[in-house]
């Protein structure tokens, strides 16, 4: 994760009381998870890791959506999170419209989700 991805993301999350961290279970996007709770500062009401295949996601859909927070953040391969996001939609009252992405999901075709590029530059669907 770059600086200016950082920078943004952690401008995207704006002024929410609190968030729910989701990562990937690949170590760059744990790690990119943690370096975003840090620049971030507030209060984390739960962080919640997937791995790239499951039989259903249901578990990590329901731990990750449950704590209702004001922003959900995702730091997550591309695969995993396509399976996430299609259970989260189906099982949960999760909504893509405050959930803000790193550079990783650039682009991914999900209407109202919002995430910043490498480069810094904040793209929404």
């Amino acid at each position: 994760m770059t600086d200016l991805e950082l920078e943004t993301l952690v401008g995207l999350i704006g002024r929410a009381r609190h968030i729910v961290l989701g990562t990937a279970a690949d170590s760059a996007s744990r790690a990119d998870g943690a370096s975003i709770a840090a620049a971030w500062g507030g209060p984390v009401l739960a962080t919640v890791t997937w791995p790239e295949t499951a039989a259903s996601w249901l578990r990590q859909a329901r731990r990750f959506a449950a704590p209702d927070p004001d922003v959900w953040v995702v730091s997550a391969t591309l695969p995993g999170w396509a399976g996430m996001s299609r259970r989260l939609l189906a099982s949960t009252s999760w909504s893509p419209h405050r959930t803000v992405v790193t550079s990783a999901l650039d682009g991914y075709p999900l209407a109202g989700l919002r995430g910043t590029r490498a480069d810094g530059t904040p793209w929404e669907n």
